[in-house]
């Protein structure tokens, strides 16, 4: 697993950390989920999922600036895919606007497992 770069490339749209913390993968997810970057992060939630170390995913994306709707169908095709695994995939949005609101008006908070932090992602206490 790659280390955390404590020195970001500006020029890239979309970042994904990855870190096993108290037995979950989590997925640090920084920057924009737009047409451009939808891929990179529906290969992570797969490969997460699909080959992960983990039965649970934590995808943190409080850090996130902008979710198209392109990354909304990829959050709900990736909590589906871990649904039929077996597995949980957790999404920390905390109060960030720009990915909570298109969330919730969409419904898709009724579809997706969200929190307001990392740990409350990890021992399960759900917003």
């Amino acid at each position: 697993m790659p280390a955390v770069d404590d020195h970001p490339d500006p020029t890239v749209a979309l970042r994904i950390d990855r870190r096993v913390l108290d037995g979950a993968l989590v997925l640090a997810v920084a920057g924009e989920v737009d047409l451009d970057s939808v891929a990179g992060l529906a290969a992570a939630l797969t490969d997460a999922v699909d080959r992960g170390p983990c039965e649970v995913v934590v995808a943190d994306l409080s850090t996130v600036t902008f979710l198209g709707s392109i990354g909304l169908t990829a959050l709900l095709g990736a909590t589906r895919r871990a649904e039929a695994a077996g597995r949980s995939l957790h999404l920390v949005v905390d109060a960030n606007r720009p990915v909570i609101r298109p969330i919730e008006i969409t419904g898709l908070d009724l579809e997706l497992v969200l929190f307001h932090t990392v740990e409350e992602a990890l021992h399960g206490h759900t917003r």
